[in-house]
């Protein structure tokens, strides 16, 4: 197949490919501190906070302080439902993840219309996500996930996921999903996840076609994590549909005036 991508456009494809993920340090940083104020706001709205005499990372990084496991999840929603009111929110998302994006799935793109948000505390059992693949519950294989932490995450303070040549290898194991339990799955192949370290003011891709999900945060901290799904606008939807789930944000002029063009009739 004919390829006219640039050198390191090949590059960053080729890690994508072969690793499953790529993770980049984000350029522009303003659209970063933005993003992340919109959720201190709201977090501290939502928990009546009136001051907190600490940065932002100790904030984040130590919410489980301030709140109680019974009430993460309404929390968690409320700031979900605050967020995505904010005008600008998908458009900074978009900005900060917009060079790896063009690289791997181009720049005719499709974009979820709500960003998710993952809180994770210490020792919580009741925010797991057990290792799936999000292909199996009905999603394109053509879409790919921005993965945007807003604190440092490493070891089970992150997420997981198996490597595409360990995938390989594995795929009888995952035939036999409707008989196995996805505990049974992760005991099977745990030794040979990976898991992602990754920095606040870093970004990353990763191929939501491989097996994924987290344990127990056995860390100190809690994890704060954003996620977002992008696709090319004209490749196939699967249970997620335009206009329901995606909505286009980089549509082309020539692409514009295509879906407008009507034929001539012949008389």
């Amino acid at each position: 197949m004919t390829n006219f991508l640039f050198k390191d456009e090949k590059k960053i494809s080729k890690e994508f490919e072969n690793k499953g993920f790529v993770i980049k340090k984000i350029k522009d940083f303003k659209s970063l501190s933005k993003i992340r104020n919109l959720y201190i706001k709201s977090l501290k709205k939502n928990l009546k906070f009136k001051t907190i005499n600490r940065n932002e990372n100790y904030i984040l990084n130590n919410i489980h302080k301030k709140i109680k496991v019974n009430r993460l999840n309404s929390f968690r929603l409320k700031i979900i439902n605050d967020i995505n009111k904010s005008k600008e929110i998908r458009e900074l998302y978009y900005k900060i993840s917009r060079p790896l994006l063009d690289i791997i799935l181009g720049n005719e793109l499709s974009m979820q219309l709500r960003i998710n948000l993952s809180i994770q505390m210490p020792n919580d059992t009741s925010s797991l996500l057990p290792i799936h693949s999000d292909v199996w519950s009905g999603d394109s294989p053509f879409e790919a996930v921005i993965w945007l932490p807003l604190v440092n995450c490493y070891k089970t303070k992150s997420m997981f996921i198996l490597p595409p040549s360990k995938y390989n290898k594995m795929r009888k194991i995952f035939l036999q999903k409707k008989s196995s339990s996805s505990e049974q799955i992760f005991q099977k192949i745990k030794k040979h996840l990976q898991w992602i370290s990754i920095k606040y003011g870093e970004v990353m891709i990763f191929n939501q076609c491989l097996p994924h999900g987290n344990t127990i945060n056995r860390e100190k901290e809690t994890r704060w994590s954003l996620n977002c799904r992008f696709k090319s606008v004209f490749s196939p939807y699967a249970d997620k549909k335009i206009g329901e789930f995606f909505e286009p944000v980089t549509l082309r002029t020539v692409s514009e005036l295509a879906i407008k063009y009507n034929l001539p009739k012949i008389t």
